[in-house]
């Protein structure tokens, strides 16, 4: 990992946290996705935070591959992606990856579509990693004009009809609502390709689409190196979003695992991945680099693994954890918390609400 000079590091929020508490007055005509990331103190000219090369070493996933397409669902449009990815793709040594090859693809669900620069910011981080993790795959990009419900909801429904996806990545979400239910299926890819979303960067709390059983949510951790870029611990981020669903019943994977105090109903997330900004991953954006975080880190980086890999279902994650070889696909994460609530808020051995199942150890489930 590259070092960051200076006393003192300040990590701010680039976007107001959407609340976790459903609210009986809330629903799916008030909702707005909201990119859960954070930066790193200010821009630097060089890259700083986990390299491609780094983050594969230590979640022990291969260095190249990739099949099909990640599909990649966000808002607002991101005039300079393409530049931007050959950048940082010149600059950690991956393959070209633009229109030109065919390697990137841009679908605007609208004609004309404004720019924003927090979306950018998160679109940058989620095509430069998917790409980091997965090289040989393709990408689609589907732009909404706005991130209301509807506007993503009917940019869900494009990526559910792309019929060489590898996986779809939402990194974005927002609170609850009871109209939810009605909407899980619309997490279902022709293929088969599984949807994976954010849990959030507000501490304890499940959220919409991470909360829909036909979505797997990936929280957050922090990922400590040593000196010599090698492993050294890893722990519930604080910032990382978890919970139990206000609406969503506990779907049969779940149930089988027998997760405690779930009370029949939909626990979040069931993965996790590095997201705390001080550990964080260098994107370039605009002529800059930025040092970000979030568990916007990891739904792309998990969709990338499932493009690595021969496909990903909650299922078969769970499946994977209840065998005796669990530790072979996943790093079990039992200490540190996102808030002060106990028992929902801690991390703990098998299955916790903070971190899931843990964080990947292969690309292979």
């Amino acid at each position: 990992m590259q070092k960051i000079c200076g006393a003192f590091i300040v990590v701010f929020s680039l976007v107001s946290m959407f609340p976790l508490e459903a609210e009986a007055s809330y629903h799916f005509s008030n909702y707005k996705g909201v990119p859960p990331i954070h930066e790193l103190g200010s821009s630097t000219k060089t890259p700083v935070g986990m390299t491609p090369t780094e983050i594969k070493k230590l979640y022990n996933l291969p260095q190249s591959g990739g099949r099909g397409t990640i599909v990649i669902i966000g808002a607002y449009d991101d005039a300079t992606l393409e530049g931007d990815l050959a950048t940082f793709s010149k600059t950690f040594g991956l393959p070209a990856c633009g229109s030109t090859n065919g390697c990137f693809t841009k679908h605007k669900m609208a004609n004309a579509i404004k720019s924003n620069s927090g979306w950018a910011m998160e679109t940058s981080l989620d095509i430069e990693w998917a790409h980091a993790i997965a090289p040989q795959a393709k990408i689609l990009l589907v732009e909404a004009p706005t991130p209301s419900g509807a506007n993503l909801l009917n940019a869900i429904d494009y990526a559910a009809g792309v019929k060489d996806a590898s996986a779809i990545s939402m990194s974005w979400g927002g609170a609850e609502f009871p109209e939810e239910v009605s909407l899980d299926s619309h997490f279902v890819n022709k293929s088969g390709a599984p949807f994976f979303a954010s849990s959030g960067d507000a501490g304890h709390g499940a959220s919409w689409p991470a909360s829909s059983p036909n979505v797997i949510g990936v929280g957050g951790t922090t990922l400590v190196t040593n000196s010599d870029g090698t492993y050294k611990s890893e722990t519930a981020w604080s910032g990382s979003g978890g919970g139990v669903s206000a609406y969503e019943k506990q779907p049969a994977f779940q149930a089988n695992y027998a997760i405690s105090k779930a009370g029949g109903m939909r626990a979040v997330p069931d993965v996790a991945y590095d997201a705390d900004p001080a550990t964080g991953f260098p994107i370039y954006l605009k002529g800059t680099w930025h040092t970000v975080g979030g568990t916007s880190a990891g739904a792309p980086q998990w969709a990338a693994i499932a493009a690595l890999g021969s496909g990903i279902t909650d299922k078969q994650l769970y499946a994977d954890k209840s065998t005796g070889e669990h530790a072979k696909y996943f790093r079990d994460i039992t200490s540190g918390a996102n808030g002060s609530c106990g028992y929902f808020c801690d991390a703990r051995a098998h299955y916790d609400y903070v971190t899931g199942l843990g964080s990947p150890q292969t690309a292979t489930f």
